[in-house]
């Protein structure tokens, strides 16, 4: 493919993340969104008519059957990731998984096989090694300027009942490690470029209803000796989503998303890091330009199986010491 063909997208998942991603393609060049399929077909089509794509359809199948379709983005329910992301690749189709890609190792390992197998793009929704304000963070330390000794991070959210980013009720069980956690441990390796070494964590009591812990804590160290750590809570009433904390050898840096202040709540303008300061729409246009450029993207399925490894392993930690 060359860079002035179009890239033909369809995007499976009409809820809060599916039109995060319409939105995000729309202002990206020579990209056509085709079709959505959603949980039916009334909601496909009504979410095709509000974003102003092609088409709404019934099913994936039919999705992966269609001529004008290069690449699949999944914005779909978390248990469908792995499933859904082996039938991509099987059908010819390059795939973007939001995260997680999978909730098991064995789920991930398949699909990081599927990927080799056919030589497709294959990356996953890790969208903070995009954000602006990690991006900045990433390049002092890739420069030299910048040593991390220490990654802390909250991710909390109010989460009692089974609702979504919208506030309407959920088909499946969001959980703590395997979706949340991920994001961080996958980040805490991209920025130190050191593998984690060392990985503890506590959970506190599973809800009667969910069967989910609902308050988690993880300690993570790199093979470089920086360590993080992770606290998350779907119990928290206050401001809902993830706030880091890098403190390095030359300063302390407060990330909230797209934004960055220093340890002493000063601004950063990090307007200039990259042409957006969408997360999302900057880790769509990586999935899109490896397309075009035939090349392994940032965030591939084999850059990010290392955190998958390190998720199991702090499950089989959790399930000992649960069930002792």
């Amino acid at each position: 493919m060359t860079d002035q063909q179009t890239v033909r997208i369809a995007l499976a998942g009409g809820g809060a993340f599916g039109a995060k991603h319409a939105a995000a393609l729309r202002r990206i060049e020579g990209v056509e969104v085709t079709a959505v399929v959603s949980d039916t077909l009334d909601s496909a089509r009504k979410f095709a008519a509000e974003q102003g794509i092609g088409r709404g359809v019934a099913t994936l199948d039919e999705v992966l059957a269609a001529d004008d379709v290069d690449a699949v983005v999944l914005a779909t329910p978390t248990p469908l990731h792995a499933e859904q992301t082996l039938a991509c690749l099987g059908a010819g189709k390059h795939v973007q998984t939001e995260i997680p890609l999978a909730a098991s190792l064995a789920d991930g390992e398949a699909c990081l096989a599927a990927q080799q197998r056919t030589g497709l793009v294959a990356m996953v929704g890790h969208t903070r090694r995009f954000n602006p304000s990690h991006q900045w963070v990433r390049r002092r330390i890739q420069a030299g300027e910048y040593r991390l000794q220490q990654l802390d991070v909250q991710t909390y959210f109010f989460r009692r009942s089974n609702l979504n980013a919208l506030g309407q009720p959920r088909s499946w069980t969001d959980h703590l490690l395997w979706h949340h956690a991920a994001h961080t441990v996958d980040l805490f390796a991209h920025q130190t470029g050191s593998p984690i070494v060392q990985a503890n964590a506590i959970q506190g009591p599973v809800h009667p209803e969910l069967g989910i812990a609902m308050d988690m804590s993880v300690q993570l160290r790199a093979g470089n000796g920086a360590i993080c750590t992770l606290s998350l809570s779907f119990n928290n009433d206050g401001p809902l989503g993830t706030f880091f904390r890098y403190i390095g050898d030359t300063g302390t840096y407060l990330a909230r998303y797209d934004d960055l202040v220093t340890g002493e709540d000063e601004p950063i303008d990090v307007s200039g890091v990259d042409v957006s300061m969408d997360g999302i729409e900057l880790q769509d246009r990586e999935f899109v330009a490896a397309i075009r450029e035939g090349r392994e993207p940032n965030a591939s399925i084999a850059q990010v199986l290392p955190c998958y490894r390190t998720l199991a392993a702090l499950e089989a930690q959790l399930a000992a010491a649960t069930y002792a």
